[in-house]
C-alpha cells in the first residue's frame, strides 16, 4: 500500500526515529503502526514506543470524590476545544461524575439511563439537550468507579488528563495520605505506567518484549554470536528495564529518583505509623485513541461562499 508523508511523520513523532527509517519500517509492516514500531525496536532504531495513541478529539476528563467516599474518573468527548472551557459543558461532566458515585451504573449504556440530578428527565435526553444549546456533538465516552479504600483525584491541564487513585490505607487517618496520592497521581499522569505492579504484566506481553530484545541482539554483530545462555541473561536484565519504565511501584519516584514509588510509599507509611497499599489507578487522557477527522478550514470557507 501507499505510505503517505503524514503518516511517515506521525510514527516519526511516536518513536523519534529518522525519516526515511520510518517509511521504510511503515512499508514492511504494510501501514500498520503498532507492527511498524515493532521492526523499528527489532532494528534497535527505536525505544519503548510511545503509549499516548491516537490523540485527536476534544472534551474534558474529570477526577473527583464524592462526600461518600467514592472516587470516579470520567471522560466525555465534543468536538472543539473551545466548547470543552465552556462552563456549562464542564458543570455537565462534573454532574455526570456524581451520577456515577450516587448510583454504580453498569457502564455508558445505564449511565444514560440514569436521572440527571435536580429533574425527572434521562442523562440521555439532558445530553441531547446539551447538544442543541452548545452546538456540538457531545459523547459519553468511559468511567471508572472505585467504591473502597482511600481515592485521590488529580485532574491535569483542565482536564486535558485526569488520574485517579485508589489506596487501601491501615491504621492511619485517610486525611493524612492526601499529599501522598496527589503524588502518585502526578507520577501517573507525567510517567504512564501501563501496569500497576510488575507481577500484572501479562504472559504474553513479556513473551513479545523478550522476542523484541533477542531480535535487537540478532541484528547487533556484536551480540549476533554470543552464546544463547548469555542472551537469556541479557533479555532478563532488560525485562528489568522494562519493569522500571511500564510499571507503576517500580518506577523510579519522580520527586526523589534514587527510590522506586514501592519504596516512598514503603517510607511514608513507616513515618505515619500504618500500612498503605497502592491498590489501583486509572488514568484518562482526552482523546486518546480516537481518530478526527482533518478539516481543510480553506475549503471549508471557499465552499460556503460560493
Amino acid at each position: 500500500m501507499a505510505i503517505s508523508a503524514k503518516d511517515v511523520q506521525k510514527l516519526r513523532e511516536m518513536t523519534g526515529v529518522g525519516m526515511m527509517d520510518c517509511k521504510k519500517a511503515l512499508t514492511e509492516a504494510d501501514g500498520d503502526f503498532d507492527k511498524a514500531i515493532e521492526w523499528l525496536r527489532e532494528k534497535g532504531l527505536a525505544a519503548q514506543a510511545k503509549k499516548a495513541g491516537k490523540v485527536a478529539a476534544e472534551g474534558m476528563s474529570y477526577a473527583a470524590v464524592a462526600a461518600n467516599g467514592v472516587g470516579v474518573v470520567i471522560e466525555v468527548n465534543s468536538q472543539t476545544d473551545f466548547v470543552a472551557k465552556n462552563e456549562v459543558f464542564q458543570g455537565f461532566v462534573k454532574d455526570l461524575a456524581t451520577i456515577v458515585a450516587n448510583e454504580n451504573p453498569a457502564d455508558v449504556e445505564a449511565l444514560k439511563n440514569c436521572t440527571y440530578p435536580g429533574t425527572d428527565r434521562t442523562v440521555a435526553d439532558v445530553t441531547a439537550d446539551k447538544v442543541l444549546s452548545i452546538g456540538e456533538n457531545i459523547q459519553i465516552r468511559r468511567f471508572v468507579r472505585y467504591a473502597d479504600g482511600v481515592n485521590v483525584p488529580y485532574i491535569h491541564m483542565g482536564g486535558k488528563v485526569a488520574v485517579l487513585v485508589n489506596l487501601e490505607v491501615e491504621g492511619i487517618e485517610a486525611g493524612k495520605v492526601t499529599e501522598l496520592g496527589k503524588d502518585v497521581a502526578m507520577q501517573i499522569c507525567a510517567m504512564n505506567p501501563a501496569f500497576l505492579d510488575k507481577s500484572d504484566v501479562d504472559q504474553a506481553t513479556l513473551d513479545k518484549e523478550k522476542e523484541i530484545q533477542l531480535a535487537v541482539m540478532a541484528n547487533d554483530p556484536k551480540m549476533a554470536s554470543k552464546p544463547d545462555k548469555v542472551k537469556e541473561g541479557i533479555v532478563m536484565g532488560k525485562l528489568g528495564k522494562y519493569y522500571e519504565e511500564n510499571c507503576l511501584l517500580q518506577q523510579a519516584f519522580v520527586k526523589e529518583n534514587k527510590i522506586s514509588v514501592e519504596k516512598h510509599v514503603e517510607q511514608v507509611a513507616k513515618e505515619l505509623g500504618g500500612k498503605i497499599t497502592v491498590k489501583a489507578f486509572t488514568r484518562f487522557a482526552t482523546g486518546e485513541g480516537i481518530e478526527k477527522a482533518e478539516e481543510n478550514f480553506a475549503a471549508e470557507v471557499a465552499s460556503m461562499i460560493k
